[in-house]
């Protein structure tokens, strides 16, 4: 099964309240790598999955969720 490719958050975005993996890779090495959702009044803030709180950064890249089924 292929990888899953990132897309950057400058070329594309998830539907609001879709939960995705994202992370920040810029200079350094990619950290922040977890499951979030996009939300909010305006759609321009990311959410824990289960939309408890935001947090205090922005991804630079996301992909979708691979799926365990087959």
């Amino acid at each position: 099964m292929s990888e899953i490719k990132w897309i950057s958050v400058c070329d594309d975005l998830p539907e609001t309240g879709e939960i995705v993996e994202t992370k920040i890779d810029d200079a350094k090495d990619p950290r922040n790598i977890q499951n979030l959702k996009l939300g909010g009044m305006h759609g321009n803030m990311w959410f824990f999955p289960d939309g408890s709180m935001y947090v205090y950064y922005d991804p630079t890249h996301w992909r979708r969720i691979q799926s365990s089924n087959p």
